[in-house]
């Protein structure tokens, strides 16, 4: 099964937000760490960390959540990434993803959290 991931890549001292989509995560990081694209958005500002990442079955979905995204208010962005990194972590890396070392049960229920939001 093929993946498509939208994603938000900021700099050093989180300034500046990108958001994008790709088809192959790793590799775009990798791009932008290495500045392949001289002059581009994430060259001019440094936007060399992946801080968020969401991922889809269908490349349109990606592409959709990406425009969403781009018409958020930088708070409403910020919030967006503090909901999955409150840390603002590096998640993905030229090298591959950065895997959440959080225990298991944690991670379930984060997920029960999410999905029963107010119902609680």
């Amino acid at each position: 099964m093929k993946f498509a991931y939208t994603y938000i890549m900021t700099n050093k001292r989180h300034t500046t937000l990108y958001t994008g989509c790709t088809n192959d995560l790793v590799r775009r990081v990798s791009e932008h760490k290495s500045h392949k694209y001289k002059g581009s958005f994430t060259d001019k500002y440094n936007c060399e960390y992946c801080v968020y990442y969401k991922e889809f079955t269908r490349y349109q979905s990606a592409i959709d959540e990406e425009n969403r995204i781009k018409h958020m208010t930088r708070a409403a962005k910020i919030e967006l990434i503090e909901g999955m990194n409150p840390e603002w972590k590096e998640l993905v890396t030229e090298k591959g993803f950065i895997f959440d070392k959080t225990l298991w049960s944690e991670r379930v229920k984060r997920v029960f959290d999410e999905l029963l939001g107010d119902k609680r």
